[in-house]
């Protein structure tokens, strides 16, 4: 099991933290030709969009098991901070391992702030 694996189990929010900023987090990729792009997810007609994350390739798989390709990449504390920092504005919330069993949400900017502390 993961560090953050085991701290979304412990639902500690300092331990997810550390975990961002201490491991990787999977991230899913759009099933796209060229240069990878993160896949981000929207409800329904909603104006911003949600960041899924992941303790593992396994837990993305499980919300999403009819695809047929799931693509996906581990970021690092530095990737995800450049890609939060870069979509700040049309992100709503992240949310991490979103098909549970122990899914927690976060704001996008309370999770820049986590791993910009300290750094």
């Amino acid at each position: 099991m993961t560090d953050l694996a085991e701290a979304l189990e412990a639902q500690d929010a300092v331990r997810v933290a550390l975990a961002l900023r201490n491991g990787t987090v999977t991230v899913p990729l759009l099933p796209v030709d060229g240069p990878p792009q993160v896949r981000v997810f929207r409800r329904g007609d909603a104006d911003r969009y949600m960041l899924l994350l992941f303790s593992s390739p396994e837990t993305y798989v499980a919300m999403v098991p009819e695809e047929p390709e799931h693509p996906v990449a581990d970021y690092d504390c530095a990737a995800l901070k450049d890609f939060l920092a870069t979509n700040l504005g049309v992100l709503e919330s992240v949310w991490f391992d979103v098909a549970g069993p122990h899914a927690m949400q976060a704001t996008p900017q309370d999770v820049l702030d986590a791993l910009e502390l300290g750094a």
